[in-house]
């Protein structure tokens, strides 16, 4: 099964990062989140990639190009310019990039994979959202579930501590950043079946793949949600790399399930 990537977007919230790199290229430990969602997804032995590109596209064009020189040892004899590699990268990749435009939104991406899907079933994700998920275990609820599509819902912590007040207004207990208000979001990390498209049809260049195809399967009761328990973080603002960085760093990264 091939997973699809968008990755084409502006960033406009990490511009400290994006006014020269596309988002999913900002690095976390080194490497780009880009990479970090990709090596998910190869943990549980999915490794063909198709990547949906647009705002600075030549960026990733070029990494993937010389993904093998950028990711191993080797010497070089300036006399021929030969190039021996001395520890080959060790990522099994095969990875599609696909210019879907620098302005088309996520829907019109969508669309103009189709050819390259060939058909069939296919996962999808954000490029810049890292979770522990049990990508097993969600492909195993989307068979199960028989909708056209399947997505990873997840509820977000609060955002500040919980004070717990007795009757004499005393705080009894302090709740750290609790679970938000009950309200299951949108996490990502899709299963959709080829009949998907049947939603994707038509000048979508300015469609919202959320407010457009999805409400529509929803309509269609079409849409089985996955429920993902464990961590899920998106990097939307520079707070967010800022927390990844701190978790890779301490070796504490529980996206990092390979």
């Amino acid at each position: 099964m091939k997973i699809v990537i968008l990755a084409g977007g502006l960033g406009t919230r990490l511009m400290e990062e994006t006014g020269v790199i596309p988002k999913p290229m900002v690095e976390i430990g080194g490497k780009p989140i880009l990479w970090h969602i990709m090596k998910i997804y190869q943990a549980y032995g999915f490794n063909e990639f198709i990547v949906c590109l647009g705002y600075k596209a030549e960026i990733i064009k070029k990494y993937f190009l010389n993904y093998h020189l950028l990711n191993s040892d080797f010497t070089v004899a300036t006399s021929n310019n030969k190039v021996e590699l001395i520890s080959p990268a060790v990522d099994d990749f095969k990875v599609t990039l696909v210019d879907t435009g620098e302005f088309t939104n996520t829907a019109g991406r969508i669309s103009r994979i189709r050819p390259f899907v060939q058909g069939e079933k296919f996962m999808l994700t954000y490029g810049d959202g890292v979770a522990d998920i049990d990508i097993d275990q969600l492909i195993k609820h989307h068979n199960k579930s028989g909708k056209i599509a399947t997505l990873t819902t997840v509820q977000l912590p609060g955002r500040f501590g919980g004070l717990i007040l007795d009757e004499n207004d005393h705080v009894s207990n302090f709740e750290e950043k609790p679970t938000g208000d009950g309200l299951w979001v949108n996490g990502g990390f899709f299963v959709l079946n080829p009949e998907v498209f049947d939603f994707l049809e038509g000048d979508l260049d300015d469609v919202q793949w959320e407010k457009g195809p999805l409400v529509s399967i929803t309509k269609a009761n079409q849409l089985s949600a996955y429920k993902h328990k464990g961590f899920w973080k998106p990097m939307d603002a520079i707070r967010d790399k800022i927390e990844l960085e701190k978790l890779w760093s301490s070796h504490r990264a529980p996206w990092k399930i390979w």
